[in-house]
């Protein structure tokens, strides 16, 4: 397992109890409700909300769920203001780590998430101090049982401008430039593919294997980070066993 396979993640947040998943549910319908503000309620035109969609797919959000996140954007004059921006830092065993941040009280979150860090056994970072490991990145995940034919799927999004595919167990997950985005998702549509993922996130170029106590407190930072209200993606560059997972 890995930080930045985006289909291990997405296992894990489908097999999350309630409490994590409502979790879930709410930071993507914020994430929506603000790419409604920013950019209208219409995805074709606005990439920002499309990629909150294709998130709340992935994710099995109800539709009135995603509907009444619109229609809060759409009237959302007079809401709350949220402040968005990254925090960088390192986990147990020097893995690096970003997180989206959408808050409406900034020293609050600092101050939680540099305990969260501390915590685990990480520490907060200066701007700039991992972020140069990454590179953002569309990243589409098909599910084998969907469509498993690897010769045909590869050519398809190769095409449509796909940097490359792989295999990853019951998955095939396609990476692409950000601006390549619309072109690989149409080409997948036009040909019936259903995608279990397909959104921009950050990739690291390089990959900090743990195991043991480092694997575990690791998962824990994860999932602690991610379940924070105001921490929208958790974004590591940690490789970890199956067994230690």
């Amino acid at each position: 397992m890995s930080g930045h396979s985006k289909w291990a993640n997405i296992k894990r947040k489908k097999g999350a109890n309630d409490a994590i998943r409502g979790k879930i549910t709410t930071k993507i319908g914020r994430e929506i409700t603000v790419a409604v503000q920013m950019g209208g309620a219409d995805p074709t035109g606005n990439m920002r909300l499309k990629l909150a969609l294709s998130k709340a797919k992935a994710n099995n959000i109800p539709k009135d769920n995603i509907q009444r996140a619109i229609q809060k954007g759409l009237g959302a004059a007079g809401g709350t203001n949220y402040e968005e921006f990254t925090y960088e830092g390192y986990g147990p065993g020097g893995v690096a780590v970003i997180l989206d941040i959408m808050t409406d009280n900034r020293n609050r979150t600092a101050a939680d998430v540099r305990h969260l860090f501390s915590k685990h056994g990480g520490n907060l970072g200066a701007t700039g101090c991992v972020a140069w490991m990454f590179k953002q990145k569309a990243v589409f995940v098909v599910e084998k049982e969907t469509f498993g034919d690897e010769d045909e799927l590869l050519n398809i999004v190769l095409e449509a401008g796909a940097e490359d595919m792989k295999s990853e167990g019951d998955v095939f997950e396609i990476v692409a430039e950000p601006g390549d985005y619309d072109a690989v998702a149409d080409a997948l549509a036009a040909k019936g593919i259903e995608t279990a993922s397909a959104e921009v996130t950050m990739i690291p170029d390089n990959t900090v294997h743990l195991e043991g106590k480092d694997a575990e407190k690791m998962m824990n930072l994860v999932d602690d980070l991610e379940e924070h209200d105001d921490i929208q993606n958790v974004y590591a560059n940690y490789e970890i066993d199956e067994a230690d997972a």
